[in-house]
């Protein structure tokens, strides 16, 4: 069966072909394929489909993967790989402070995450602030500093990521921090009608700078939320929480995406009614904070059934990034469709994200991010085999060294080496 062809082409010299055959494809936007043909050209997929309905290009590098799975690379829309920080404890709002510039692209997190078929990651600063910050958008391609790894091509004048912002017990604390939930939103109403009038200051200026009010970092990055270039992602957990997170949307024209979400099921009807989607963790083991008492593993399947959208995240280092496809095989053993995991691993995430047109499903003509499983996406028993990003290999657990990161605890390095499986010490890069 044919998904997604593209018009066959001679590859230009600078543009490396790949063709993987022989695997089971799940291109998310459509049914699985068996025995198919992926074709990768340069850092683009080409063509996606039945092996009878696909040409591979001349002088393509071809990659047997008879008996694999091939899924698209999975979007982590909250993690903390990095080592990033965000606000300090000056003011409960730092809607300013920007988490990548305290990103480490060399970090072992995002090694291990690269392990776990991540590929896409938002990456936020903490919760423990009212507005922790500005989160960062990034590609887990190979890189050294951190403009490499940014989703957005220029830092200076781009939105390169969302708004960190929270409620509940986490930004409760002592004086300059509220000390109660109702405080806690006054102070966030607060701060966004600054940023309304901040903003309708700059449009009656008109461009004029000698009319225009002083610049404001802060309510610039506010104002960005409002007019919709600046997505909001908020950690909460209860029920009466989620829906203070959901009326502030509504009062300042923004919908947030809904992290964690604990007490979900309580509410699934009024996230759905609200179109506000939710990104979700599945926790299995005990432990924790007390708002998260009654978190249920059938989250998913309450939201999937009102109709709400639902992903996954990992908030790695609460779930390790290297377990993130056990989220799908928990949320469907507690009731979640098949379909609606897998969607949730990835493409439903590039959505939040505001990303689905480059990434989060294998279609012709977005970027080459996808992995090779061992195995049923689903099952205990499966590995990540490599993961590819654009159309370059990332992480091969054939690699003695690059299979450390999958199976060895935190103490696999040493001074920027990688303790391999024979004993030996290496480069990690």
């Amino acid at each position: 069966m044919l998904l997604l062809l593209a018009a066959a082409r001679p590859a230009a010299a600078q543009e490396p072909v790949h063709v993987f055959r022989g695997a089971t494809l799940y291109p998310i936007s459509g049914p699985p394929v068996a025995n198919g043909v992926l074709v990768v050209r340069g850092g683009k997929i080409a063509a996606v489909g039945a092996a009878d309905a696909v040409t591979i290009p001349a002088g393509a590098t071809v990659h047997d993967v008879s008996g694999k799975v091939i899924l698209p690379g999975l979007v982590d829309t909250h993690s903390h790989v990095g080592g990033g920080e965000g606000g300090d404890r000056s003011a409960p709002l730092h809607p300013a402070v920007r988490i990548l510039d305290t990103l480490d692209p060399q970090d072992d997190g995002i090694k291990r995450a690269r392990a776990g078929g991540i590929t896409t990651v938002n990456v936020m600063p903490g919760s423990g602030h009212l507005m922790s910050g500005q989160t960062a958008y990034l590609k887990l391609r190979n890189g050294r500093v951190v403009t490499d790894l940014l989703l957005c091509r220029d830092v200076l004048r781009e939105v390169c990521g969302g708004m960190k912002m929270a409620n509940g017990t986490n930004s409760r604390r002592e004086p300059p921090f509220p000390g109660t939930r109702a405080k806690s939103a006054a102070l966030v109403r607060e701060r966004f009608v600054a940023a309304q009038n901040h903003r309708d200051k700059l449009r009656r200026a008109g461009g004029d700078a000698s009319k225009a009010p002083a610049r404001d970092l802060e309510l610039e990055a506010l104002a960005e939320v409002l007019d919709g270039r600046r997505q909001v992602h908020f950690h909460t957990h209860r029920a009466d929480d989620i829906l203070t997170a959901i009326r502030l949307g509504q009062e300042f024209g923004f919908k947030p995406v809904l992290h964690h979400v604990s007490e979900a099921w309580k509410v699934a009807d009024q996230i759905a009614a609200a179109g506000v989607p939710s990104s979700i963790i599945l926790l299995d083991a005990p432990g924790g904070k007390l708002e998260t008492a009654e978190i249920r593993l059938s989250n998913g399947a309450a939201l999937e059934k009102a109709g709400a959208a639902v992903a996954f995240h990992t908030d790695d280092g609460i779930t390790d990034s290297r377990w993130f496809l056990r989220m799908a095989a928990m949320a469907v053993r507690a009731g979640m469709s098949r379909d609606a995991a897998l969607d949730a691993l990835t493409l439903a995430g590039a959505r939040m994200l505001g990303l689905q047109e480059r990434v989060g499903s294998l279609q012709a003509g977005k970027d080459a991010d996808f992995i090779v499983l061992s195995g049923d996406p689903l099952s205990v028993y499966t590995h990540v085999e490599q993961t590819w990003v654009e159309g370059a290999r990332v992480y091969d657990r054939a690699n003695p060294a690059e299979r450390a990161l999958a199976v060895g605890g935190y103490g696999v390095y040493r001074g920027g080496e990688m303790h391999t499986a024979e004993g030996e010490w290496e480069d990690a890069q």
